[in-house]
């Protein structure tokens, strides 16, 4: 089964958050289809400077199985605008999977999305998208936390693992297996391993 990928841009998103991800999910072209989606279409300048063009833009009404939502510093911006929120919930809903990398989480639980659930996020944002946000289960020490069919991943590189345990869940270990292997890519495969929380931090 053909599934289509809605990677979500915004101003000064993180390059990695999005194409660590990507690259794993791009291995088998056969069962995912990857669509960028902004608000507009047409370039979309990331963090680092490079920009990526927007296949999609949100008011074109098209619904997505898997929902991709990086972080970066434009989550300080986007996080509490509304079209973002609105859309991602209407997504989110009828989606197989939403997932996030970083602090792209924050959009996730602005929008309501993560209310009850367990998530995490980047460590060095932690304490600024948990006090905005009462209403989740915030997991500090994680590499990833699954919550049903909602993944969301700590810092960064940690979107590559998360990604990884996406594909498993579709296609099966082997699967994800190969991918790493293909991508020359160390995965960790266990949530609770998570070589960047402090000695001190706890769930």
């Amino acid at each position: 089964m053909m599934r289509t990928l809605a990677a979500v841009l915004f101003p000064d998103f993180e390059m990695l958050d999005l194409y660590g991800p990507l690259e794993m999910f791009s291995i088998f072209r056969d069962d995912f289809e990857i669509r960028t989606v902004a608000l507009e279409t047409g370039p979309v300048k990331s963090s680092g400077g490079p920009c990526t063009v927007a296949d999609d833009a949100m008011g074109e009404g098209r619904q997505y199985d898997i929902l991709l939502v990086p972080g970066g510093h434009g989550t300080r911006t986007v996080c509490n605008n509304t079209t973002y929120q609105n859309w991602l919930k209407s997504q989110s809903e009828a989606a197989e999977y939403t997932t996030s990398v970083c602090t792209g989480s924050l959009l996730l639980a602005k929008a309501g999305i993560l209310d009850g659930r367990r998530a995490t996020t980047n460590k060095m944002a932690y304490d600024w998208v948990a006090d905005q946000t009462g209403r989740v289960d915030w997991q500090r020490r994680a590499r990833w936390v699954q919550d049903g069919s909602i993944f969301t991943s700590s810092g960064v590189s940690a979107g590559l693992d998360m990604a990884l345990a996406v594909i498993e869940d579709c296609l099966g270990p082997k699967a994800a297996a190969d991918a790493a292997r293909k991508a020359e890519y160390i995965r960790n495969a266990d949530p609770d391993n998570d070589p960047f929380a402090a000695p001190g931090d706890k769930t």
